[in-house]
């Protein structure tokens, strides 16, 4: 996929001055690439058969009925500010032949999340009946699978990622989602730090793999360091051998991405920052990973050595300005089995942290949106969904 989806313009902060990135994964569903313009109209999978039309398998041993008819759901029934977004009962989503169940345990909640909730951002077309369940990506445990499934089991533990599922979001206690927007989650990781990882490691580690293609000993500036994509980015980039720099704003967010494995961290914001680098990598830099835009970005851009590469997701803005003899590279996330795939492969070969800012209960979705419209995340919100508690 490549830049023809209408993106929403992110309106959270990221530490460097400019506006950050939405990340955004382009699905791979059963080993094919779709169409952007199709889920925006919401159309993907609508004509196959669900419910009692097809067949499902659940745990041996265990009858259909474990499955509650409805479930509690963050959603909205009007677009706002955060307090729209209350709780719901709703019906438990029927898998068609192809989806999987998911008794969610955690999700992640972004930015873009907010444009969803506030009519910024329609993904699933413009007149999509309320109420709306937000949220692109989580983790939990299958329940259930469409009579075709075959790859995904009942109890396997997953992560998903889909930003606009025909049977709703992840602010849910279950889901039915495609199984080719499934994977298995990495044995380090639990429950709750793998909901809040597939949006934001998909796009990180196709940026460091796939678009800078990082090489051992390479330089590499990562502007944004801090923010959801930004911590998971600087592990993949070190897992890939890279001398990594860091872009943060306090102290308490360039501690933590020095402890995820960068050499040095600046504030890309200080006049300071270019001196720095030149003590850092007096030759220039061999790339920049762009997850903010903005001033900060530009000088550091002007400090990359001939034929080096700028990478960025499509959202991130102000776009980087194009300099001669540079190599400006924007991409589209995907995520889909092979996608999934690789994501646990270099998550596990990392030991891969996923940093959580803050944590907060399914019926608190509200608060979790405003503490991100309030920005200066250090890593990303979750919600922990099916058990009490906030943690902050």
């Amino acid at each position: 996929m490549s830049g023809s989806m209408n993106r929403p313009k992110p309106g959270l902060r990221e530490p460097l001055a400019g506006k950050p990135l939405l990340p955004n994964p382009t699905p791979r569903g059963r080993g094919r690439k779709r169409e952007i313009g199709r889920l925006l109209l919401g159309t993907e999978d609508r004509t196959e058969p669900e419910g009692d039309a097809m067949t499902k398998r659940v745990a041996a041993g265990a009858r259909e009925s474990t499955i509650p008819p409805t479930m509690k759901a963050a959603a909205i029934d009007r677009f706002g500010p955060p307090s729209v977004l209350t709780p719901h009962r709703l019906p438990v989503p029927k898998p068609g032949p192809h989806e999987v169940l998911i008794a969610l345990h955690a999700a992640g909640v972004g930015s873009w999340d907010g444009l969803v909730r506030d009519g910024s951002w329609r993904p699933w077309g413009q007149k999509a009946p309320f109420p709306i369940v937000p949220g692109t990506d989580g983790a939990g445990i299958v329940v259930s699978t469409g009579a075709n499934v075959r790859k995904v089991h009942v109890g396997d533990s997953v992560w998903a990622c889909h930003y606009s599922n025909p049977k709703g979001g992840f602010y849910a206690e279950y889901i039915a989602v495609d199984a080719g927007s499934v994977g298995r989650v990495p044995e380090h990781l639990n429950l709750l730090e793998a909901g809040a990882a597939p949006t934001t490691g998909l796009t990180a580690l196709q940026g460091a793999d796939g678009a800078l293609k990082l090489k051992r000993g390479e330089s590499v500036l990562i502007v944004g360091a801090a923010g959801g994509v930004g911590t998971l980015a600087v592990q993949f980039a070190k897992l890939r051998g890279a001398r990594v720099i860091g872009t943060a704003s306090s102290p308490e967010a360039a501690a933590l991405v020095r402890l995820l494995g960068a050499e040095a961290v600046i504030d890309a914001r200080s006049p300071d920052s270019i001196r720095r680098l030149k003590e850092l990598v007096p030759d220039g830099l061999d790339a920049v990973f762009a997850l903010a835009g903005g001033d900060g970005l530009e000088r550091c851009i002007d400090f990359v050595r001939m034929n080096g590469r700028v990478a960025y997701p499509n959202g991130v803005e102000p776009v980087p300005r194009r300099r001669p003899n540079l190599r400006f590279l924007a991409y589209d996330g995907e995520y889909g089995p092979t996608e999934f795939a690789a994501l646990a492969r270099a998550s596990a070969e990392a030991r891969l942290q996923v940093p959580i800012a803050a944590e907060y209960p399914l019926d608190r979705a509200a608060t979790a949106h405003t503490r991100v419209v309030q920005g200066r995340l250090v890593g990303r919100i979750a919600l922990r969904i099916g058990e009490e508690g906030v943690v902050e």
